[in-house]
């Protein structure tokens, strides 16, 4: 685990810019393509903001998401929806280069669909992201994985349904830890005094949040935190 303390949000910008497009001009010159894991939250704007200014070769992207809500993609809540508005307007990516969920379908089938679409993509059920994009919310939760949730074991499943989310909408796919910590690269941008104490019970109290259970077994996790959210360390 690597930690990058920075003064401020635009620090946090301009280290995830340096490090997104070190490994995705990294994976398109070693293996051809760059398979990116994307959250919501405030990575979106992180990335809205960073992405713009970095040199890469944009047709070789895949996008997924870490996890996305079972609503239409015209919601608000849909997390395809706001990229689709804040992000494809700025950089030279296509719809067509995001994988996203079957619509008007419940979370199982949703999940099974994902699953399928991301077999797909790899060319193998072997999901072997280059970069997770990675938010955690102030309970620690990361991707739709929560506190106590039986989510936390699953280990059959790559891609999984939950339909009890306790943050809403309740119906949500996340990816689960085999495919998580099956990374290359996880990167954690963490901004703001709100995340200070859950950064506190992660890295000085070693509690088992879900977001301290991001370890990837052959790659490197990567938290990158401003100086508010770093105060307690």
């Amino acid at each position: 685990m690597t930690t990058i303390k920075v003064e401020n949000e635009a620090e946090i910008i301009k280290k995830l810019s340096s490090y997104i497009e070190k490994i995705s001009n990294d994976a398109i010159t070693n293996r051809g393509k760059f398979y990116v894991g994307l959250s919501g939250g405030s990575v979106i704007k992180y990335l809205c903001e960073s992405l713009p200014k970095i040199s890469t070769n944009w047709s070789k992207w895949v996008l997924a998401f870490c996890d996305e809500r079972v609503v239409p993609e015209d919601s608000e809540d849909s997390t395809f929806g706001v990229y689709c508005r804040q992000l494809l307007p700025k950089v030279p990516l296509e719809r067509s280069q995001f994988i996203s969920i079957k619509q008007g379908v419940s979370a199982d089938e949703a999940a099974q669909d994902y699953t399928e679409q991301l077999k797909l993509a790899f060319n193998s059920s072997d999901f072997k992201f280059d970069l997770l994009l990675l938010g955690m919310g102030p309970d620690g939760h990361t991707c739709s994985l929560f506190p106590d949730h039986k989510l936390l074991e699953e280990t059959a499943l790559m891609v999984a349904p939950i339909t009890d989310s306790p943050k809403p909408p309740p119906e949500r796919i996340t990816l689960t830890y085999p495919v998580i910590n099956n990374a290359r690269n996880c990167i954690f941008a963490v901004c703001g005094s709100g995340k200070s104490e859950i950064i506190k019970r992660i890295f000085k109290d070693k509690e088992n949040l879900p977001a301290a259970r991001v370890k990837p077994i052959n790659g490197s996790v990567y938290w990158i935190l401003d100086s508010a959210a770093a105060s307690y360390l």
